[in-house]
């Protein structure tokens, strides 16, 4: 007999529903899966068959065909066990055909005793369900709060391939689709956070830098001797950003999804991402790829913020390789039979010490560096790599006196609401603008139009660039940062003054650093 059930396969962070045909003769006795599978999937049988055995029905001892269509494309992971194994229960004759097997997407891994395992990628395998019309999607039930975020679809959490046959020969009447109220799970702890700004002891030149990147959406590095609070800083940034729309609540969850890297317990990240990866990592591991490519750090930082402490100490080929995916916000993967672009739209915030001892340039201790050591130390970061870093911040050492005072410092909480009053005014300026968000994201022809200085500000900016040797990619840079500190100011023009603070953030490009 000959049966059709439905999966779906992940590629990067989109889904594609696969057909499973399974076709029982009753001549031959092996079990074959054709369509690309990888070991994987051909282990599968083992699992299948194990599986029907302890929930009481027999496997077949003939020949068992099965195909996964499109057969050109290569399928991998675990979760086409249980439509396999219902695909062989109704082509064998145990289970009975039923309209739920043509309307419904099925994805689960089968343990031996036909427990049903977790899956990756369960809300974009909704997400695509939906679009295609089916009526419902069965996923084990540690997956069902995550793909329930989908609306107009049914989704079924169940625990074994012994409740999915249930489910099957009753239609479904003794089964509940998961309800989750979206909003509700989204808005709840939208402004819960572990770390606060107020926690911060002085530096407050930096605070403030770190409040017009978060305005801006701008990359930022801090440069300073150990102890000076570089990290601290870093970590409460997503406390004062912005706090995620729907629709980027849910591009989020895809990527993490994906990459099985969703939290336990938790069916939606409901905060800006915060990915803080070592410095030992693998150009791989940081812009995604392998054999199946999978999302890497600076995709699971997509509307959030990638951290990169101790720049320096990065190897070379594995930061050269995040400039382009910072331009264009998105990386393109490409493998013999398949392309797959994954998002990339986050901040970049690195910090570093100025030299190895990490006290070249402090006001109280000397640095022991031996002469042109300083610059071989900055020399590992390239020069076009930091053009890209909008904010370049000296972070100094907290004073004693700071350090003890029980004075009250700005909580995130304050910050936070300048930074969306002024990403407000971004929104409303790149209305007819697709694709750009925030002043970060501006083009040359944005640029052109937004960015127009009076006569005084054109003559600081171009004083600027001749004593500082700024590149070009410098001169947009500073202008967009002019831009975002005006808008936190509510100003509709640049000033000179805007300029002005602007160019102090261009701190490694000023005489003095690395001798």
């Amino acid at each position: 007999m000959f049966i059709k059930t439905f999966g779906s396969a992940v590629y990067g962070v989109e889904a594609i529903t696969i057909t499973i045909e399974v076709n029982w003769t009753a001549q031959g006795k092996d079990y074959c899966i054709v369509g690309l599978p990888d070991n994987s999937i051909k282990e599968s049988m083992q699992r299948v068959e194990s599986a029907i055995k302890s929930n009481g029905f027999e496997m077949p001892r003939t020949r068992i065909v099965v195909n996964l269509a499109p057969a050109d494309l290569k399928k991998s992971g675990t979760a086409f066990d249980l439509p396999i194994a219902i695909g062989v229960l109704a082509a064998s004759e145990q289970l009975k055909f039923s309209q739920r097997l043509s309307d419904h997407i099925l994805m689960g891994e089968l343990s031996l005793d036909g427990e049903l395992r977790s899956i990756r990628g369960a809300l974009p395998i909704a997400i695509q369900g939906r679009k295609e019309g089916f009526k419902g999607l069965i996923v084990p039930d540690t997956n069902a709060k995550e793909a329930a975020m989908v609306n107009g679809l049914n989704v079924y959490g169940l625990r074994s391939l012994k409740e999915v046959v249930d489910f099957i020969r009753n239609d479904g009447n003794n089964s509940t689709p998961i309800k989750i109220d979206v909003e509700k799970e989204f808005y709840q702890s939208q402004i819960k956070f572990e770390t606060d700004f107020s926690e911060v002891k002085g530096q407050e030149n930096i605070k403030r830098a770190m409040e017009i990147a978060a305005a801006g959406g701008h990359n930022v590095i801090l440069i300073g001797p150990p102890g000076a609070g570089k990290t601290m800083l870093a970590k409460r940034l997503p406390s004062i950003l912005p706090p995620l729309s729907i629709e980027e609540s849910l591009e989020s969850t895809k990527i993490h999804s994906v990459a099985g890297k969703l939290p336990e317990h938790t069916s939606l990240i409901t905060k800006r991402p915060f990915r803080s990866p070592h410095h030992t990592i693998s150009d791989v591991a940081l812009v995604g790829g392998g054999s199946t490519p999978q999302p890497g750090e600076i995709s699971l930082a997509h509307n959030g913020v990638l951290f990169l402490d101790e720049l320096p100490e990065f190897k070379r080929t594995v930061l050269e390789v995040m400039r382009q995916p910072i331009e264009e916000r998105k990386v393109t993967i490409s493998r013999a039979r398949i392309a797959i672009d994954f998002p990339t739209s986050f901040m970049l915030v690195a910090s570093m010490n100025p030299c190895p001892c990490g006290f070249y340039n402090h006001p109280e201790k000397k640095c022991t560096c031996p002469p042109g050591l300083v610059t071989k130390y900055l020399n590992k970061i390239s020069g076009p790599l930091l053009d890209r870093i909008d904010l370049h911040v000296e972070v100094t050492p907290v004073a004693f006196s700071q350090l003890a005072s029980q004075q009250i410092t700005e909580k995130s909480e304050a910050i936070r609401e300048r930074v969306i009053a002024a990403r407000k005014i971004q929104t409303q300026r790149y209305a007819e603008n697709p694709g750009i968000y925030s002043n970060a994201q501006m083009g040359p022809r944005e640029l052109k139009i937004i960015c127009q200085l009076d006569e005084p500000a054109q003559i600081l900016l171009k004083k600027a660039m001749e004593r500082l040797n700024l590149s070009a990619r410098a001169y947009d840079r500073i202008l967009k940062v002019a831009r975002t500190i005006a808008d936190l100011g509510n100003d509709q023009h640049i000033m000179t003054e805007h300029i002005a603070e602007a160019i102090q953030y261009r701190n490694l490009d000023r005489e003095g650093w690395g001798g």
